[in-house]
């Protein structure tokens, strides 16, 4: 039986739910959305199941609550508060990230860039001097959110000074595009509603959520 390819799968679930969109084709939106992470899941096992490593179960909580998350948002539209809901389940997921990205660098005994954090406070500045007069009863919500992906963010680009790099420079790259999903995800929701939207913050999110799996793959291989 020929293995199954799980990386061009979850690209052509990922192209099939863009089409939906453009299609106006809920019923394949719906189809393809939940099956995103389920294939992340299954790829990162089995990629990974031979090795015995701790970090492991960061990665699996990580994709499973992005699972959640992404079924919760299907549903925003019926009852606003699945939005609030589906953010929660993210602020889990980007959790479970930032343990990981922490152990890692605990692991690899990478010391702080405090010029780092200065990239990260200003990107939360200038997205929430953005946001936040618009955000109305989720003033609380978002801002504790956005505070929780910068961290992350924070984080993953401490993998850049790892000694696999190509593991670090996938880590980090996933976790920006992580952000930008994020952050158009609130400037089309809260503040200016545009057309592309929705083809950027799919895209953006898909790739993220591979480079960082394939990057978790990438580093466990290599210890």
């Amino acid at each position: 039986m020929r293995k199954i390819n799980w990386v061009i799968l979850f690209l052509l679930i990922l192209t099939g739910n863009i089409a939906g969109m453009y299609m106006n084709s809920p019923w394949l939106e719906r189809v393809t959305k939940p099956l995103l992470m389920i294939v992340m899941i299954i790829y990162f096992i089995s990629s990974v199941n031979t090795i015995s490593s701790a970090l492991k179960k960061w990665i699996i909580a990580a994709l499973a609550f992005s699972w959640l998350g992404d079924v919760l948002l299907m549903f925003q539209q019926e009852q606003p508060i699945f939005f609030l809901l589906g953010l929660s389940a993210f602020l889990i997921a980007h959790i479970f990230y930032i343990l990981f990205f922490h152990h890692v660098r605990v692991n690899e005994q990478v010391k702080s860039r405090w010029w780092l954090l200065a990239i990260v406070v200003v990107y939360y500045a200038v997205l929430m001097a953005v946001l936040y007069p618009k955000l109305g009863e989720m003033k609380i919500p978002v801002p504790v959110y956005g505070i929780v992906i910068s961290f992350m963010l924070l984080l993953a680009m401490h993998m850049l000074f790892i000694k696999n790099s190509k593991a670090g420079q996938l880590m980090m790259a996933g976790a920006v595009l992580f952000i930008l999903s994020d952050s158009v995800l609130a400037v089309n929701k809260f503040y200016q509603p545009f057309e592309a939207a929705g083809l950027i913050i799919m895209l953006t999110y898909g790739i993220a959520q591979l480079l960082i799996t394939k990057a978790a793959i990438t580093y466990i291989h290599s210890k």
